[in-house]
């Protein structure tokens, strides 16, 4: 072999060897990336099942949790259920207890009667007696005074007739101002027992005002740490604050109507100013108290100027303003009041009387109704003396005074303020009262008393609340009225359905006529 051939095999080897070298070389890199995935693939492996062993134990967490807080949740549902419980269990005890007591009241009362009806057997007795007694005397009258026997029978029977007519109408009297003492304290007791059990909605609107908040997390702060709070505002407004489960509502209760709104406004300026605390609440209410006042003022100020009178003192224009809070069978004491000042004015002017002293007396006549109830008195007494206080005459004071009869009116101007205070509230349409019936009821009063005997006019007053009946003196004794008013006001009872009571006054009255020759 020459050589070049030698040199051509030679590098052909070559060129295998350095193939089959770098074949080797790229198997075995393949083998160490092999290696390398599957070590790859066995740590992902191992990885996913710590992530899910993790996985699975917090889960396992969560659950143990949210058991506890359910459990919690149960126990509070469950100790709540049992204070509700224990509640109704003592209101159950308290009603048994308060129908025990109107049991025992009834009790009194039926023990009542059937004294009085003993009573009445026993009267009876008497008459029996009387009529043998009677009897006897009219054999002594026809042998002395030569009467026949029917005659002295007819003439005693008249005479014992009147004087136990007489004796009953006494006896009836006592009974009945008896009873009546006995029925005043138990009426007493039973009304005191039915507001206790019973809330009318007419005392929830006049009483109560609500306040809306929008988030329930200021019924807290209202609250405040320990009850600070709540007990500073109730304190210092001299209001009832009812916070309750009511969602996004405050309540406050107050009788006082004027206490109530400027708490109302109290509230609203602090949840508004967000800082609720007991130096903020005092001086919002100062603040919240005199822009009311101010605003009571200004109303009573329009009044004063609308009737055209002058110089009331501001803190009577302060309580005339406050009449706009309050109502009477759903009529408004403000307008009620403009109303008896204007129509007081009215007669007075017909009267050629002073026409603004009246407007100024029906204007204030009911400032009463929104003093304060710790007064002692009507609302006609108690807004009498406030008015005499602050410098009014003593004409006006005596016609607010006497507007209800707390005080026999001795002026004009009295009865001409209780005559527009009459009109205004008792005219049809001012307290919810329909014409028609208005009318009819008084007819029917009116026409039943008219059918008794004796009666010889009657006059239905305080649109139907009083009857008063004018009887002829030489058919009615005094004695007799009171039997007649007993007699009236029962046959009213039987044949008429009217609200509230009707009042029968008998008036009797003797005339004693002279003539001059």
């Amino acid at each position: 072999m020459n050589p070049m051939m030698m040199a051509v095999v030679g590098v052909i080897v070559g060129a295998i060897v350095a193939y089959l070298a770098v074949s080797m070389k790229n198997a075995s890199a393949q083998k160490s990336k092999e290696g390398a995935a599957q070590d790859i693939l066995a740590k992902a492996q191992a990885d996913a099942e710590e992530v899910k062993k993790k996985a699975e134990e917090k889960a396992k967490q969560i659950v143990r949790d949210e058991r506890n807080r359910l459990e919690d949740e149960m126990e509070k549902k469950k100790k709540h259920l049992s204070d509700f419980e224990r509640g109704l269990t003592k209101k159950e005890v308290a009603l048994e207890q308060k129908t025990e007591q109107i049991q025992k009241d009834t009790d009194r009362v039926k023990a009542k009667e059937t004294e009085i009806e003993t009573r009445v057997q026993k009267l009876d007795a008497e008459i029996k007696k009387n009529i043998e007694i009677q009897d006897d005397l009219a054999n002594k009258l026809t042998q002395v005074a030569g009467l026949t026997k029917e005659q002295a029978k007819n003439e005693l029977i008249a005479q014992v007739e009147e004087e136990a007519r007489l004796d009953a109408a006494k006896k009836v009297k006592r009974i009945e101002e008896e009873a009546n003492e006995e029925a005043e304290k138990r009426s007493k007791r039973i009304v005191g027992i039915a507001i206790q059990r019973f809330a009318g909605e007419y005392v929830a609107e006049q009483t109560i005002s609500s306040v809306e908040i929008a988030d329930d997390g200021v019924k807290g702060r209202l609250i405040g740490r320990e009850g600070r709070n709540i007990r500073a505002f109730e304190q210092i407004c001299g209001v009832d604050l009812i916070i309750d489960d009511t969602p996004g509502v405050v309540t406050i209760s107050s009788f006082n109507v004027v206490r109530k709104e400027i708490s109302r406004m109290t509230i609203e300026r602090l949840i508004a100013d967000g800082r609720i605390h007991p130096a903020k609440i005092e001086e919002f209410y100062e603040k919240c108290k005199h822009e009311f006042e101010s605003r009571l003022r200004e109303l009573g100020e329009k009044a004063q100027m609308e009737i055209g009178v002058h110089g009331i003192h501001p803190e009577i224009l302060k309580l005339i303003g406050a009449l706009n809070w309050r109502t009477s069978y759903t009529q408004n004491q403000y307008q009620h009041a403009l109303e008896t000042a204007f129509l007081a004015g009215n007669m007075a002017a017909e009267l050629g009387m002073n026409v603004k002293q009246a407007r100024r007396a029906g204007l204030m006549h009911d400032i009463g109704k929104v003093l304060d109830a710790s007064a002692e008195g009507s609302h006609a007494v108690i807004g009498a003396d406030f008015a005499k206080k602050y410098g009014e005459s003593p004409d006006i004071v005596h016609a607010i005074r006497a507007h209800h009869d707390d005080e026999k009116p001795e002026s004009v101007l009295a009865h001409l303020v209780a005559a527009g205070d009459a009109l205004s509230g008792a005219r049809p349409g001012a307290r919810k009262a329909l014409k028609e019936s208005y009318v009819s009821r008084l007819s029917d009063i009116e026409k039943i008393v008219n059918g008794f005997e004796g009666v010889q006019r009657s006059y239905a007053i305080s649109a139907g609340r009083e009857i008063r009946v004018m009887v002829e003196n030489e058919k009615v004794s005094d004695e007799q009225t009171i039997m007649l008013s007993r007699d009236i006001a029962r046959k009213i009872e039987q044949e008429m359905s009217y609200p509230g009571t009707i009042k029968v006054s008998v008036i009797r009255e003797t005339r004693a006529v002279g003539i001059a020759k």
